[in-house]
């Protein structure tokens, strides 16, 4: 029998935070948060990126971003740079691309203790039914 789509719905939040504290746990001996670490990914994957495409894809408002990206060039983690006109870009340093490396290794850990449980078979099966459901 199916449960409610409402208790889905909500085991799937619960895996999310479950992730999050975990990650965030990991992170901490690194000095920095999971927001703080997706924003070294992004702009690493992302090194032309504006700070509002960098907001839309960490899941922040452009003012957090900002406000984020403030902190962290005061960290020594992200420079500024100008931009074509007057957009602002940012670039990862030496010190945040050596975090992000570091981070990438421990979220894999936290990833895989999780999806543990699951064969390499239900693991792909899954991956699917969230690829399905995102598209």
């Amino acid at each position: 029998m199916t449960r409610a789509i409402s208790e889905i719905g909500l085991s799937v939040k619960r895996l999310q935070m479950r992730h999050h504290r975990e990650a965030n746990a990991v992170l901490a001996p690194l000095g920095v948060s999971l927001v703080q670490w997706d924003a070294l990914r992004h702009l690493h994957a992302n090194p032309e990126a504006s700070l509002h495409d960098l907001a839309q894809l960490t899941f922040q408002t452009d003012q957090s971003f900002g406000t984020l990206a403030t902190r962290m060039i005061d960290r020594g983690l992200i420079e500024r740079m100008p931009g074509p006109g007057r957009a602002v870009r940012h670039r990862l340093t030496g010190k945040g691309d050596a975090i992000r490396e570091q981070g990438q290794r421990l979220l894999e850990e936290v990833l895989r203790r999780s999806f543990a449980p699951l064969s390499e078979e239900e693991l792909a099966v899954f991956d699917g039914l969230l690829q399905r459901l995102l598209a």
